[in-house]
């Protein structure tokens, strides 16, 4: 019961999508507020009375309590059951539901919704989050069609889009769009935190350092659990990236100031086609 779990959770009862649904959360806190907000019908500490005669279970939590939440309900599904996620890496989560769920693996569909907060909470739930947004489905080679399908409408009564491509796609593309802006925000902001001149340095801090930064207040344990899961593209993106400052500490070291203003450029144009929606 966070942001994302909630939000599905809304926009499902707002698409009159689902006749009822049961929320799991690690704190009676957080599932008395799904109830008090109107996320949830009924609220279950038990997995094994969350799971009873459950068509889809959505694991929205952060990726390295994956293998314990697919071990605990093991025992408790259907044949019928699909399971599904919502983890920010695939490869992983793939690998995992493989190894526990066995013989129901082809009944697993991993997922990602591209939409998010830098809140957290199901009290930040929105019911429009998804909307227009794209939703990533990894189905693997065992993956049921059916299975498939159920998780697809699920996304769409959402109002997302969604896209199907292999896991290993999905994390190299995502540790170059996703991944590392995350980093280099989280770093920027550690770097100017912990400077002797910090405060003033805050102080003086405007739109410009607020808007590359804003996604610094990300959860940090989702964020060190994606970071670990998909390490292996993330090192490759960050080398990748000092070979970028690299180039900009040598324009500025030459005084290359036909250089910077072409490399500015193509940034500009890329950012602004992209913001368009131009190729």
């Amino acid at each position: 019961m966070g942001l994302i779990g909630g939000s599905v959770a809304l926009a499902l009862q707002k698409a009159q999508f689902v006749p009822h649904i049961v929320g799991v959360g690690r704190t009676e806190k957080s599932l008395q507020q799904a109830l008090y907000l109107g996320v949830i019908n009924t609220a279950e500490t038990s997995v094994e009375a969350a799971c009873n005669d459950a068509d889809l279970i959505l694991i929205a939590a952060p990726v390295a309590q994956t293998t314990a939440i697919l071990k605990s309900i093991k025992p408790h599904l259907q044949s019928q059951t699909v399971i599904t996620d919502v983890g920010s890496t695939k490869g992983d989560v793939l690998d995992v539901a493989r190894e526990v769920l066995g013989v129901q693996f082809h009944q697993f569909v991993g997922g990602h919704p591209i939409a998010g907060a830098e809140k957290s909470g199901v009290s930040a739930a929105k019911d429009d989050l998804f909307l227009g947004k794209n939703i990533v489905l990894t189905p693997a080679a065992e993956t049921n069609m059916q299975a498939l399908a159920s998780v697809t409408q699920l996304w769409q009564a959402c109002g997302g889009i969604v896209r199907e491509m292999s896991a290993e796609t999905h994390d190299r593309i995502f540790a170059a769009v996703s991944h590392l802006p995350h980093l280099l925000a989280f770093a920027l902001v550690d770097d100017i935190a912990s400077r002797p001149n910090a405060e003033e340095l805050f102080r003086f801090a405007a739109s410009g350092f607020r808007d590359f930064t804003r996604i610094a207040g990300s959860s940090p344990e989702m964020w060190r659990d994606i970071s670990l899961a998909n390490k292996t593209a993330l090192i490759s993106e960050i080398t990748t990236f000092e070979n970028e400052l690299t180039q900009l500490k040598q324009l500025l070291n030459n005084h290359d100031g036909a250089g910077l203003e072409a490399l500015f450029n193509r940034a500009s144009v890329a950012r602004n086609n992209w913001a368009n929606g131009k190729k």
